[in-house]
């Protein structure tokens, strides 16, 4: 296992290096990290319906996309991130509990009523204080998360576009009263005394499973790999704000398994142009999904046939939930 240590603050960096482990790295890898004031958006989110654009750019807040699946997040220097990344072998189909009971562990041993809820989520006294995601790339897979300690919850609110319906789902009236920061349980110390306890319990977890550590700075020629993604990707219009072209049709819905936005096109009952949006899951990239659909005849038992594994796409999903999105 390597432990990188990132002191860098810069979102659009701090993502890009997260892909270059991803690209390069053979061993195991945990990671913790801070970014400044930061909306950072699912895989798979149209930017233009998350992020309230005039308050982000009035208040410097940046906006960057993340190559996980899942929703958009708030990032400031009160918020700390971790990320694991593993060989896909030792971690076959998503698995969230692997990479989060050890930070609810180190939490719980900090004094904080840390537990799993929902699909991703930590909480402590019913509210939220961590969102996690996964994704399967090159051949590995990468956990990461949030851990809010004094996150400041007006921009939080005032950034991000909320979708009312998912809040409806979790019986919760506002942002403000869902999530909630560790300083509340740790008096007395900071988000960077916070970043060392889970660095030492990290470390002594993998010391009583005989495991060696290696700690390690990004290498000057690692920081520049890092900063030609992060021009090249991470900070590009195209990646963060671009891809999401007018459609025909939108149908929006929210599963157990998290929302799912469905735009398309037809001609003459055929799909022409199909895309995916939403905060769920998945192993596969839905673009492969949507190339496999266009031409596809809009009958159920043809659909059917094309999202038979759509569950690889959007995790928890079944073709015939998926269709009905296509035929009302």
């Amino acid at each position: 296992m390597k432990l990188y240590i990132n002191n860098s603050t810069d979102p659009y960096y701090n993502l890009a290096a997260e892909q270059y482990l991803l690209d390069t790295e053979e061993d195991s890898v945990f990671m913790l990290w801070r970014n400044e004031r930061a909306v950072v958006l699912g895989r798979n989110q149209n930017a233009w319906a998350e992020v309230n654009r005039a308050y982000a750019e009035e208040h410097g807040i940046a906006v960057v996309r993340r190559l996980t699946g899942g929703g958009a997040v708030f990032h400031d220097l009160g918020n700390l991130n971790f990320t694991f990344i593993v060989p896909r072998e030792g971690c076959p189909e998503l698995d969230f509990p692997r990479f989060t009971e050890p930070v609810v562990r180190a939490l719980r041993s900090l004094g904080v009523p840390a537990e799993v809820s929902g699909r991703n989520d930590l909480t402590a006294g019913g509210r939220k204080i961590s969102g996690n995601a996964q994704c399967v790339y090159n051949g590995k897979v990468m956990h990461h998360g949030t851990l809010l300690f004094s996150s400041d919850m007006s921009a939080l609110e005032g950034v991000l576009r909320v979708d009312r319906e998912k809040m409806k789902s979790k019986g919760i009236e506002s942002v403000r009263s869902r999530v909630g920061n560790l300083s509340e349980y740790l008096p007395g110390t900071d988000v960077l005394g916070l970043k060392q306890a889970i660095e030492d319990s990290f470390l002594a977890e993998e010391r009583e499973k005989g495991e060696p550590v290696l700690r390690l700075s990004f290498s000057p020629e690692q920081a520049a790999g890092i900063r030609k993604l992060r021009e090249e990707k991470y900070a590009s219009w195209d990646w963060n704000w671009g891809g999401y072209g007018a459609f025909g049709q939108t149908v929006k819905k929210r599963f157990p398994f998290g929302g799912v936005e469905l735009s398309f096109e037809a001609e003459r009952g055929v799909l022409t142009a199909v895309r995916f949006r939403g905060d769920y899951f998945g192993i596969r990239p839905t673009g492969e999904l949507e190339e496999r659909l266009t031409g596809c005849r809009l009958t159920r038992e043809e659909l059917e046939a094309r999202l038979s594994d759509v569950g690889g796409f959007i995790h928890g999903a079944d073709a015939d939930s998926i269709a009905a999105l296509f035929l009302g």
